[in-house]
């Protein structure tokens, strides 16, 4: 278990993050078309993890178009932006705000990717959901 704080309480979540040099937990996620994908169908790219509870929170919703204006200029670079909102609420959310250079993928059907990265809230008002981080993947799905 770790703790992270929201709104300056302490909260917990499953555990620690993988640790730099590891290689990448893999997990099914779904696309905002309702099709399914594996991290490990990204290999090959540098990915950033932009992990956050929610699309229908300020902070999260303005990380998603912060991180979508910069990707487009990272080389051999996918930004993958990952919560347990809805394929649905995702994709009107992308729609609404131009998001086309990150890629928002739900982890909503069983939440495996929080639960392997160990980001899944496990107390508090957000429980089940994902806590905020950033993980960065090389082009062989090691953690760095």
């Amino acid at each position: 278990m770790a703790e992270i704080t929201l709104g300056g309480n302490p909260i917990h979540t499953l555990g620690k993050l993988p640790a730099v040099g590891e290689l990448a937990p893999d997990a099914v996620l779904t696309k905002n078309d309702l099709k399914r994908v594996s991290l490990k169908d990204f290999r090959g790219a540098k990915l950033v993890l932009n992990i956050f509870p929610s699309l229908n929170t300020s902070v999260c919703a303005t990380s998603v178009r912060e991180f979508n204006k910069r990707a487009g200029a990272l080389g051999n670079t996918k930004v993958l932006c990952i919560s347990r909102d809805l394929p649905f609420a995702q994709a009107q959310f992308c729609g609404a705000e131009g998001i086309e250079n990150a890629i928002t993928l739900s982890d909503f059907a069983q939440g495996e990717f929080g639960k392997n990265y160990h980001l899944e809230i496990i107390d508090g008002p957000f429980a089940a959901l994902h806590s905020r981080a950033v993980i960065v993947v090389d082009e062989e799905g090691r953690i760095v």
